[in-house]
């Protein structure tokens, strides 16, 4: 329990602090977004000397105040974070995760609603999708304040990848990866784009054609939905691309930026789709999600979109979340 809790805004807490909340928390830290951060986990011990490595850094930061605590010490957050749950093993799908993880979710997301009710929550936890859509109905808060990071880091992979291929700046690269946070998502190619140009026409004119051809282009594709599977074979989880796109998805809540971002939010009315989260590009600032985009795509990205939802509706369909 932290004794004494000063109120500095903005604060954060972190629910869950394994590798993904203590790379977020350090993100926050340099890029100086909170001047209270508040981290609770199960293992007290571990934490408390995370808080106490992250200090450490103080002379060289933005003032900041971070604590080891318990629910009663996330009162008055800004944002919850919740990165809580079983670790993703080689070879698993998100989806595997599923079981354990909703039944962690009905012990801790009425803790946080009872000590922070006014709190925006960014669900990170996978499957992302499934657990924001647990959050969301177990907490029974608006839908606008219940998202999850989606398809955020996804599509950061997706405009790296592109960046390299073209040998562009991926700050220049435009494009989404949509649906579900995992084996079903997609990439949006119809409205990819390059320095203001369709991906289609900027390959009439760029210096590699041959990376735009439909095989490259799937294989581009096939890159980024794996990227994490090869991560987790090699190091055993994801961690730091995550933890910016978390520190990303902060700032445009904190700076009331109505940035657009691909997040794992509600959607309903949108292709016949209806009571599901899902990533797709999303208006995020103050209010947490502001406004969903129900972006045009063509029939194949339609159908693609309706399978995601489809797979994770289903699966919702089998878990009791009363």
């Amino acid at each position: 329990m932290v004794k004494k809790m000063v109120s500095l805004r903005p604060k954060i807490s972190i629910i869950g602090c394994g590798n993904v909340g203590v790379r977020f928390a350090y993100v926050l830290t340099i890029k100086g977004l909170a001047r209270q951060i508040v981290m609770v986990d199960i293992d007290k011990k571990r934490v408390e000397g995370e808080v106490m490595d992250l200090r450490d850094g103080a002379p060289y930061i933005s003032p900041v105040q971070i604590d080891a605590g318990d629910y009663p010490d996330i009162k008055d957050s800004d944002i919850v974070v919740i990165t809580a749950g079983r670790n993703q093993r080689p070879n698993e799908t998100r989806i595997d995760l599923i079981k354990d993880n909703i039944q962690l979710y009905k012990k801790i997301i009425p803790e946080i609603t009872n000590f922070a009710p006014s709190a925006k929550f960014l669900v990170v936890s996978n499957p992302v999708d499934i657990l924001s859509y647990a959050a969301f109905k177990l907490s029974g808060k608006p839908e606008n304040e219940v998202f999850g990071s989606g398809t955020v880091l996804d599509t950061a992979r997706f405009r790296y990848i592109l960046g390299k291929r073209y040998d562009i700046n991926p700050r220049n690269v435009h494009g989404y990866i949509l649906g579900e946070h995992g084996d079903s998502e997609f990439a949006v190619w119809s409205s990819a784009m390059i320095g203001g140009m369709l991906i289609k026409d900027y390959c009439l004119i760029c210096n590699k054609k041959e990376l735009c051809e439909n095989e490259e282009l799937t294989k581009i594709f096939e890159e980024v939905r794996n990227s994490a599977y090869k991560i987790i074979e090699r190091k055993g989880e994801t961690s730091y691309g995550i933890g910016l796109a978390l520190a990303r998805i902060v700032q445009a809540v904190l700076h009331d930026e109505n940035t657009i971002l691909p997040v794992s939010s509600l959607v309903n009315n949108y292709l016949g789709i209806n009571d599901v989260y899902l990533g797709l590009p999303a208006v995020i600032n103050k209010l947490g999600v502001s406004r969903v985009l129900k972006i045009a795509l063509n029939s194949q990205e339609e159908e693609l979109f309706k399978k995601s939802a489809s797979k994770l509706r289903n699966v919702i369909e089998q878990v009791e979340l009363d």
